[in-house]
This record gives structure tokens, sequence and C-alpha cells, in this order.
């Protein structure tokens, strides 16, 4: 399997993963209860696109980010991963994390009459977690390939977060929330697993540059 298609495999994982629309869509139907199916599929087509385009936008500046704060990659991969093993273990209790977004949040979403940029494209989809994991991902891609793929992904998880949240909104009534749990579980487990891994990366790099290796 050629580097790109691993990396494109490896990308999408984990920005579906911490994007994680499915759990997003409950959350999107509590906020909009006196919304029509038509008006909650034209929220969330919207705030897809802008999700995606912060996600590419932060994607894009992240070395430039980096430079101008002085941060080394080892240490915003440490702590893109303690962030993601966060949400990865409220996921594993098969709860929506505050780091993706907080009561208040969701409450004052409730109130708005579109929640189409706040808090459903920003923090609901596109939230630290998500932001850290594109960045992280910039930095690992070698090449104008892999960046290029990158950024399709970044688009084809928006996409895949639209269905979810399209098919939501026409069948809000047959949602199971025993499924929603069980695959918040499993996509918890695949998260910590991708933490760990941006970890044991971060400190393989600080060894090498500390001349440990």
């Amino acid at each position: 399997m050629s580097e790109w298609v691993q990396f494109g495999l490896l990308a999408f994982g984990s920005l579906f993963v911490i994007v994680d629309p499915v759990s997003t869509a409950p959350a999107f139907l509590a906020m909009t209860p006196e919304h029509t199916p038509a008006q909650r599929i034209q929220m969330a087509r919207l705030a897809c696109v802008v999700a995606a385009g912060v996600l590419v936008v932060f994607a894009a500046a992240g070395q430039y980010i980096f430079r101008f704060l002085g941060i080394t990659l080892p240490a915003f991969q440490i702590a893109a991963s303690i962030v993601l093993l966060m949400v990865a273990l409220d996921m594993l209790k098969a709860q929506r994390s505050r780091v993706q977004e907080t009561r208040e949040e969701t409450e004052a979403g409730a109130s708005k009459e579109d929640i189409s940029v706040t808090p459903l494209a920003i923090p609901l989809l596109a939230g630290p977690g998500a932001i850290s994991t594109a960045i992280l991902l910039q930095s690992q891609a070698e090449g104008w390939v892999q960046h290029g793929v990158l950024y399709g992904v970044i688009v084809l998880v928006m996409l895949a977060s639209y269905w979810i949240l399209h098919v939501a909104a026409q069948s809000s009534r047959f949602l199971n929330p025993i499924a929603l749990n069980i695959l918040s579980r499993i996509m918890g487990l695949l998260l910590a697993a991708v933490a760990v891994q941006f970890m044991v990366n971060a400190l393989k790099a600080l060894r090498a540059e500390l001349g440990m290796g």
C-alpha cells in the first residue's frame, strides 16, 4: 500500500473519530426542536462548509503558528494527544466531551434561531480536538501529495458528517440511543489508540531532538 494511501486512511480515521458526527447528531436535534427537517438540513449544510473551511485554514497555517509562537512539533504533538485522549475517555463513557462543547454552549444553541456557525460548526464539528488533529496531521504530511490528501480528507469527513446530520434531520424519531452509545464507545477506543500513537511518535521525535536516540 502506497504511503499516501496509508496517510489518507490515518487522516480520515483520526478526523472522523474526533469530529464524531454520530454523537453530534443528537445534540444537533436537541438544539433545533422547533425547526423543520428542511431547515435542519440547511443548517447542517452550512455548518459542514464552515467547519471544513476552518480545519483547512488551521491545517495550512499550522506550521506558521508554530514558528510565530515558538512551539516545537513534539510539544504540540504531546499536547494534542492529551486533548484527544480526554475526548476518547469521555466517548468510552458514552458521553459528549466538554472539550468539544460545554453544557452552556448546548443550552445557548437551543435558544438560537440559527445554530449553523455556532455552536454547530464551531465547536461541535470543528472544535479544539479537530483543529489540533488537523494541524498535527499537516505536520506529519510529507510532500505536496500528502498535503493535498489531507485537504481532500477534511472535505470528505465533512461530507460524511453532512450525510449523517442529513439522515438524522429526516429520521430523528428512529435514532436508537443504545446503538449510538455502543458506536460512541467503539469510536472512543479507536480515538484513544490514535492519541497514544501520536504520543509515542512525539516522544520518539523528542528523544531524537535531544540526541538520546
